[in-house]
């Protein structure tokens, strides 16, 4: 078994160097919204230097999967916001401030942002840390986590390419009700939910109970700001404004993908 202490603070490194030069980036480009793309490649930096400190191969593979996941996301990220101005959601969560405030914006976003989104980064890559410190995983869970992953890429990236197509399209109506997103309204969290899942079932419940029980709260903290926290919920406060979004919602499940609700007869409730 590696050093603990030795493996976390590596972590815990890549997360504060991650998260400075965001905070640099951020106050070049006068957004935020920039801690979005560094998301996925602080978690797959994380990985890539747990990887070479664990034994056997289920941490390279953790690697690999987290690397999957975190440079597709950040590069479609970064694509769909470059050009664009600060995300609403930063502003309501900076109380208002804005980069025309100067120091006291960026003060805010430190505190609100940037130091809460690396905590996150390093509470998040528990798994990937218990994978780094352990031995003699059980392969049928890590099978099964790779599996959960990949029903969560698969959702995360069809939902996104779905979204994608939905924009393009000149002849689009208000709300986009179809593949996946007739299912659930948010396709995307949650398969970034489940991808988490499987992380956490591949590199910590498959190495027993102790590691598992000891990095539960990863994958369900990751949960949480996926659905309300800095997710679907405050997300949903402007979408709920949009022409037929409130009917949209009343039958499609916010998260788990669930068959559209219908109303007594058949018909389904909303337009």
């Amino acid at each position: 078994m590696n050093d603990l202490p030795l493996v976390s603070g590596l972590s815990l490194a890549v997360a504060v160097v991650a998260m400075v030069v965001t905070a640099v980036v951020a106050r070049r480009e006068r957004r935020v919204s920039v801690v979005d793309v560094t998301w996925g490649l602080a978690l797959t930096a994380t990985a890539v230097v747990c990887a070479p400190l664990g034994e056997g191969w289920v941490p390279w593979l953790l690697a690999g999967l987290t690397a999957v996941w975190g440079c597709r996301l950040s590069w479609h990220i970064y694509r769909r916001s470059r050009g664009h101005g600060e995300d609403p959601r930063y502003t309501e969560l900076l109380g208002g401030l804005t980069a025309d405030d100067g120091s006291a914006w960026f003060a805010a976003a430190v505190r609100k942002v940037f130091v809460i989104q690396g905590a996150a980064v390093f509470f998040v890559a528990w798994p990937l840390i218990s994978a780094a410190v352990g031995s003699d995983p059980v392969v049928g869970l890590v099978v099964a986590g790779a599996v959960v992953w990949l029903v969560g890429f698969v959702f995360e990236a069809v939902g996104d390419a779905q979204l994608a197509a939905y924009k393009r399209d000149p002849d689009r109506g208000p709300v986009l009700d179809s593949g996946l997103w007739s299912w659930t309204r948010h396709p995307n969290y949650f398969g970034d939910a489940c991808i988490w899942w499987g992380i956490w079932l591949a590199g910590a419940a498959a190495y027993g109970w102790l590691p598992a029980l000891v990095t539960l709260p990863a994958p369900l903290a990751m949960t949480y700001f996926l659905a309300y926290a800095t997710g679907a919920k405050p997300l949903e406060r402007t979408m709920m404004q949009r022409p037929g979004y409130p009917e949209y919602a009343a039958r499609t499940s916010m998260l788990v993908p669930l068959p559209p609700r219908r109303r007594r007869g058949g018909s389904h409730v909303g337009g």
